[in-house]
């Protein structure tokens, strides 16, 4: 198996000991993305649709590295820190994802890093 890091300046650089992406076997993984604005570093102000947006512009910014786009999406894992933000959260998620929505799990989880309020994890097809 061939095991590639992807990276990009055009989204969040790793907090920690990860990698923004890795790809293995035509599917790239991106790791859980915050709403971070990659030009400022800093966590995108407003409301949770506001957030969702930033999420899928950085998601969509490492896939466009990867050969691949937010079309191949197979499965999100999106992580709320209230689940009082799904319907807003989700009519920011549903104008990505129009035809052939991915697999998608969502979750209420009692905190993210930077206190953030939401988190998106990406599986695609290379």
């Amino acid at each position: 198996m061939h095991i590639t890091t992807i990276s990009t300046e055009n989204a969040p650089a790793a907090i920690g000991p990860y990698s923004q992406a890795v790809s293995a076997n035509n599917l790239l993984f991106i790791s859980g993305q915050l709403p971070i604005d990659p030009t400022s570093g800093l966590m995108v102000e407003g409301a949770i649709g506001m957030k969702t947006e930033q999420i899928l512009k950085n998601a969509a910014a490492i896939a466009k590295v990867a050969g691949t786009s937010l079309t191949n999406v197979v499965k999100t894992t999106i992580f709320l820190t209230d689940l009082g933000d799904f319907t807003e959260m989700n009519t920011a998620y549903a104008k990505h994802f129009t035809e052939s929505p991915p697999a998608r799990s969502t979750v209420q989880v009692a905190a993210l890093p930077l206190d953030s309020n939401i988190e998106i994890e990406f599986i695609l097809a290379i």
